[in-house]
């Protein structure tokens, strides 16, 4: 038995400890240190976006969620010009919704709902193959019963400086953080 007690102090103290050294990690990172790879296979680096408000999406296409793309081109055509740009990550981790190849997903995006914001390639959003982009995402701002995404269309709202500063459950519908976007928008 105290085999089993020392054991799980040990397993609950490593993951502390592991959640601190991504903290600190984070603390020490910005949004513009990394890079991905766009839907047509270009290596964009995130200082690509600095001066701008960016929503970051984790997409599938065939999932019940996936109407919401027809918002976030609506607030995209509102928005680009006075700062916004959406980043659209598809992920296949979610029960399969996102099968196709790059290929697929672009022309879906293109002919379904005419997306015109960037889409980069698909990633992991969770896991041992997390994407590093996540991996900040998910450390500066914490989901509701862990940190992990729990299904397609979560999103995280960053401001001009890149600093992540919101985080949207996957029910949030892009047209309810009009306000949040806008309250960005205007600091200049």
């Amino acid at each position: 038995m105290k085999l089993n007690i020392a054991t799980l102090f040990l397993s609950v103290f490593s993951v502390f400890s592991s959640n601190a050294q991504e903290k600190a990690n984070a603390a020490n990172q910005s949004f513009y240190d990394f890079n991905a790879k766009s839907i047509d296979g270009k290596e964009i680096n995130m200082s690509h976006y600095k001066g701008k408000v960016v929503l970051i999406v984790n997409t599938a296409s065939k999932c019940g969620f996936t109407p919401q793309y027809e918002g976030l081109e609506v607030l995209y055509k509102k928005y680009e010009s006075k700062g916004l740009v959406i980043l659209g990550f598809p992920c296949n981790q979610f029960l399969s919704q996102e099968p196709g190849n790059e290929a697929d997903i672009a022309k879906f995006c293109s002919l379904k709902y005419n997306v015109n914001f960037p889409m980069f390639a698909k990633i992991d959003v969770n896991g041992d193959n997390t994407h590093p982009i996540y991996k900040y995402l998910k450390t500066v701002l914490g989901g509701t019963m862990g940190n992990d995404i729990k299904w397609n269309f979560t999103k995280f709202l960053l401001d001009r400086s890149g600093k992540p500063v919101k985080r949207f459950a996957p029910t949030v519908k892009p047209e309810e953080i009009t306000d949040d976007i806008e309250k960005l928008l205007a600091k200049k």
